[in-house]
């Protein structure tokens, strides 16, 4: 076991510690851009177009995910808040941990997660960490042409995924994503609180056009 955790540490370090560390925000929000992109390219397994229309709120992260029984992840993105004025500059989120179960090999998923109440708009908007399924009822969202019709709400939040590797299963129940202050700092060039970013309070950087603009279509 102490060579298996060894192993997972080695991997950690060389796959899943990278994606935080090194990651800026404006990498983030571009990538963020091209995995909306890339999740509505097949409409008939795109997220349905009224739930993006009735989203209270949006979270995209790219995550990494590494291990042999013990399983490493990690990974960084950003949370974004309709206004009464449009959509909101985005937040800097980031998630990690480590697990335990019969697990193999390494996985580069990328997740949407539809915030579809204020209440979830509000816990990410508290700063700190959010955990999916803890007071945020969380499901895997409708997909497809065919859920525009019968679309109700179901959850708090809903999650899309897109991964590729070879690591068996991705389940967000228990996920606990957290803000990352400094990369805010760093990005809007001054100490700004999620709340204020997500209320559109703070105005969004040049760099977040294209984000904007592909969610506003």
């Amino acid at each position: 076991m102490r060579a298996r955790i060894f192993a997972i540490a080695i991997l950690f370090t060389a796959f899943v510690a990278p994606a935080v560390v090194h990651a800026s925000m404006q990498d983030d929000v571009d990538q963020a851009v091209t995995i909306i992109e890339r999740f509505q390219e097949i409409p008939e397994k795109a997220i349905p177009t009224a739930v993006l229309r009735e989203a209270k709120g949006l979270a995209i992260i790219t995550v990494t995910k590494a291990g042999f029984i013990v399983s490493g992840r990690g990974g960084t993105g950003i949370v974004i808040a309709r206004t009464g004025k449009g959509w909101s500059g985005p937040s800097a989120i980031g998630t990690g941990g480590i697990g335990f179960g019969f697990q193999a090999g390494a996985q580069v998923s990328e997740l949407v997660i539809i915030l579809n109440t204020l209440e979830a708009v509000n816990a990410f908007s508290k700063g700190g960490n959010v955990t999916l399924g803890g007071s945020l009822s969380v499901a895997a969202g409708p997909v497809g042409r065919d859920a525009e019709a019968s679309l109700t709400l179901g959850a708090a939040v809903y999650t899309y995924s897109r991964s590729q590797g070879l690591f068996a299963g991705l389940s967000l129940e228990g996920t606990v994503i957290a803000t990352r202050d400094e990369a805010n700092t760093e990005y809007y060039g001054k100490p700004v609180e999620a709340k204020d970013i997500l209320s559109g309070k703070v105005e969004p950087p040049a760099g977040a056009k294209k984000l904007l603009q592909v969610l506003s279509k």
